[in-house]
């Protein structure tokens, strides 16, 4: 999805004697270096993601629960010496970080004992979908060197052996019928036996991707020993290790998944939900709480929709208005894909000159436009992909067009880009990263309510940044905005009160434009991405509420960006933790 002025961070009180809040900076300080050391040896594929390559030849067996162990061992160790440190002495920039971290611990230490790895992967997310991405050649892990080469395929040897351990952990799950819905499950099937990840011609499999992108520089005998190494590991280990997750889903797993939608109906499935919801919005709402927010801004959006809509001169009910905008053929002007890309990128050139009269600072990392890759896009939503810290990998938006043809310009596609794009992830993500007076954890956190709320408050700037003069992408930035508050009620529906998954679909249609097969897909994603959806409009709603109070208290004094640059320059927090800032921030 992520992702100046930045080299001053907020000070909470009255800076100590110089010699004693250096001692305690320093302390503190190798705490979070021993953590993001030691966190990058346990999770090197988020190194990887991060841009740092040194552990680029391993891939952890992440999901058993030997390595659960050793996870919690880890955060309880790094929290007891953060604990031990007398922060009253410290810096305000090292109290800052040392409260998300231990925020941060807290959460993980929290969640260990659901034992969630029993469903390692489902049809949305998960390293069997990621390892396809970054097999592929323009994922996160490069294929610019012989030894970015070799360690891919050392990372393939590992693949293989995470893949027997799911099925392993999948039968876990069976056990104490801790299990995914059985429509879920279908579609992971389809995924597992995508021709382009199975397929017996080597040459025409997803995995294939990098020996065709493959540098001219190489040596003649690097390029014939790692073509001949990649077709061999394509044939002898991934086919195979898909195809064996494949039949162990279809054979064995499909048959023991449940009929029923949320997780309340699991064990201990109104815990976990509860801690999912408090975990996605770092928040202490409670379900129904969330449930009542969605409630009223849906209904909040719906009168909006009907001013569009008499501004579009449409004279029927807003029902008839969402299936006009669906099925009319005047709003699927694309042919190809290439149509579609474009668009988003001329959406871009009209936003750039705008981008300074909110904003002091701007990202180095480069920004590209990609179409979604085939084998996954029959799933995936659009989505950002974030740059490598040094720059040397741009930030991506990529965005599924199964059908050019079907592709809808109400859909919100200014929107859709000032969230996943610029100036939503790629700015928060990108800055965040390239902020080197942040400590490294702190570079590269990541909090739902904190960057997909912030990605939503881009969205309800986009006017003025010169956007939805169009009322058709003023009706798909509604549409967007409703989207978010729908899934605050279906999500809450489904996992605490009940909900069915059609009922669900059918909530989801009647309150805004979206096809039937958009609905599913969306209803499909928070079935199995617990309480995730709940973020986006519970941050955007304190983003929007901070930055209206301190219009009120600063008055003239207010700038929009400054503003901006007090949310953006610490980087991913707790929404309480960045309320104290605002809340404290004066030009």
């Amino acid at each position: 999805m992520v992702r100046g002025s930045l080299l001053f961070l907020l000070f909470f009180c009255c800076f100590p004697t110089i010699g004693v809040s250096q001692q305690s900076d320093g302390a503190l300080q190798q705490v979070f270096e021993d953590y993001h050391e030691q966190y990058l040896i346990l999770f090197p594929l988020e190194a990887t993601a991060f841009g740092d390559s040194r552990y680029n030849d391993l891939l952890s067996i992440d999901i058993d629960q030997g390595f659960a162990a050793k996870e919690t061992q880890f955060y309880k160790q790094i929290l007891g010496r953060i604990r031990a440190i007398d922060r009253t002495t410290a810096s305000g920039s090292k109290r800052l970080s040392a409260e998300i971290l231990e925020y941060e611990l807290n959460m993980r230490l929290e969640g260990m004992p659901f034992d969630f790895d029993r469903i390692p992967f489902h049809q949305f997310d998960g390293l069997p979908l990621a390892f396809g991405q970054m097999g592929s050649g323009t994922g996160s892990h490069p294929f610019k060197t012989v030894k970015d080469y070799d360690d891919w395929l050392k990372r393939i040897d590992a693949f293989s052996v995470w893949s027997r351990t799911a099925i392993e952990r999948f039968r876990d799950g069976i056990q104490d019928n801790y299990v995914l819905p059985k429509i879920l499950v279908e579609r992971m099937v389809k995924q597992m036996f995508d021709p382009t990840i199975v397929s017996d011609d080597p040459e025409r499999n997803l995995f294939y991707g990098p020996i065709k992108l493959m540098p001219a520089h190489f040596s003649a005998v690097d390029k014939v020993r790692l073509t001949t190494a990649f077709k061999a590991a394509i044939l002898d280990k991934i086919a195979p290790a898909y195809r064996g997750m494949g039949d162990f889903l279809r054979d064995e797993y499909l048959p023991k998944s449940r009929e029923s939608t949320g997780i309340m109906d699991l064990k201990g499935g109104r815990e976990q939900y509860q801690y999912w919801v408090r975990r996605w919005t770092t928040t202490s709402l409670t379900p129904d709480e969330i449930f009542s927010i969605g409630e009223l801004e849906v209904a909040r959006i719906l009168q909006e929709m009907e001013s569009v809509k008499q501004q579009m001169n449409f004279s029927g009910t807003l029902t008839e208005f969402f299936e006009h905008l669906r099925i009319d053929p005047k709003y699927k002007p694309f042919k190809t894909p290439n149509e579609v890309i474009s668009f988003f990128a001329a959406i871009q050139a009209r936003l750039e000159p705008q981008l300074e009269k909110a904003f002091l600072n701007r990202p180095k990392t480069p920004f590209e436009i990609r179409r979604t890759e085939a084998f996954r896009e029959a799933t995936a939503s659009a989505e950002y992909m974030p740059g490598s810290a040094d720059g040397s990998r741009p930030g991506i938006f990529y965005t599924p067009i199964p059908d050019a043809t079907q592709f809808n310009i109400t859909g919100g596609m200014e929107s859709l880009f000032l969230h996943e794009a610029i100036p939503g992830h790629h700015y928060q993500i990108s800055l965040q990263q390239e902020n080197q007076q942040l400590p490294r954890f702190a570079r590269f956190l990541w909090y739902g309510a904190y960057g997909e709320g912030w990605a939503l408050y881009c969205e309800s700037i986009g006017q003025e940044l010169g956007l939805y003069t169009d009322p058709k992408q003023r009706m798909g930035a509604l549409g967007d905005e409703m989207h978010r508050a729908i899934r605050l009620v279906v999500d809450v529906g489904m996992h605490w009160k009940g909900w069915t998954r059609e009922r669900a679909i059918e909530y989801m249609m009647a309150n805004e434009p979206i096809s039937e097969e958009g609905a599913i897909a969306e209803i499909e994603r928070y079935m199995a991405y617990t309480a995730q959806a709940l973020s986006y409009k519970i941050g955007q709603i304190k983003i929007s509420e901070l930055r209206s109070r301190s219009e009120k208290r600063l008055g003239k004094q207010f700038s929009l960006p400054l503003f901006h640059d007090q949310v953006l320059r610490n980087g991913c927090m707790p929404l309480a933790i960045l309320a104290k800032i605002i809340e404290q921030w004066k030009p």
